[in-house]
């Protein structure tokens, strides 16, 4: 346990590094929820999304799951030009525990989109978000919980392609309909019944109704319940995943 650590904290150290050293990756990453923030947020300000909560309380929920989304689906790009380059290979053949080749990359991703995660937190409160503090909070804990699932699965998918070229349309054709099932920019709820019960499919649904409550102080929900079970749940499942195939590049 203890190899694996340090092995881990070995692997994380590089890939961190390389991700301070370019000032774009960091903030780009957030452009995207940033201007839906912008744009979209103020034209629901008025709008009865919610009976128990604003706007706000919303919007700002579904934008920080989409950035978990989108940013962490994508991440294996990466090990694709590592494989490319031979980066992979060289690492397979030192002593570094596979799991921890995964989990290193893993909380570099996971490190990233929290910080990038309150950036936008701290922008939705200039511009009208008001939040328990732990409702925040438990919301930057849901997504981590996601980075951690779809990191592990991009990387996953990543060791069964051979070219950014086949990777791409397979992560779009996955992570669209998960934006638009999920509810992230408006709740499910204002959907036609059979919309809303094909939503359920979607395990991000169940992130995004319970951060929708813990944004509005309710925490002891069955929505919560099942928004922390399928978090941990689809975490697990997907970081046993990460690591076969690791161990089977």
């Amino acid at each position: 346990m203890k190899n694996l650590a340090s092995d881990t904290l070995v692997v994380f150290g590089r890939y961190a590094r390389q991700t301070l050293s370019s000032k774009f990756q960091m903030l780009f990453g957030i452009l995207m929820p940033l201007l839906y923030l912008v744009f979209f947020g103020p034209l629901l300000t008025d709008l009865p999304l919610s009976d128990t909560g604003s706007s706000w309380q919303v919007l700002v929920p579904g934008l920080l799951l989409q950035l978990g989304l989108f940013g962490a689906a994508f991440s294996g790009f990466g090990i694709i030009l590592e494989q490319n380059h031979g980066v992979v290979e060289r690492m397979r053949v030192t002593p570094v525990s596979r799991l921890a080749l995964l989990l290193g990359r893993v909380l570099r991703d996971t490190a990233l989109f929290l910080f990038q995660a309150v950036l936008l937190v701290l922008a939705a409160l200039a511009m009208g978000l008001r939040a328990p503090l732990a409702g925040i909070l438990i919301g930057f804990a849901f997504v981590a919980l996601l980075t951690v699932s779809l990191a592990s699965l991009s990387y996953a998918l990543a060791f069964r392609v051979r070219t950014p070229q086949e990777f791409g349309p397979v992560i779009n054709a996955v992570t669209m309909p998960s934006m638009l099932l999920s509810g992230l920019m408006l709740p499910m709820a204002l959907a036609p019944g059979w919309l809303d019960a094909l939503s359920h499919v979607m395990p991000v649904r169940y992130l995004v109704d319970a951060m929708r409550d813990a944004y509005v102080g309710a925490y002891a929900t069955a929505d919560m319940l099942y928004g922390a079970v399928v978090a941990v749940a689809f975490a697990a499942f997907a970081v046993t995943v990460g690591t076969r195939a690791f161990r089977r590049a």
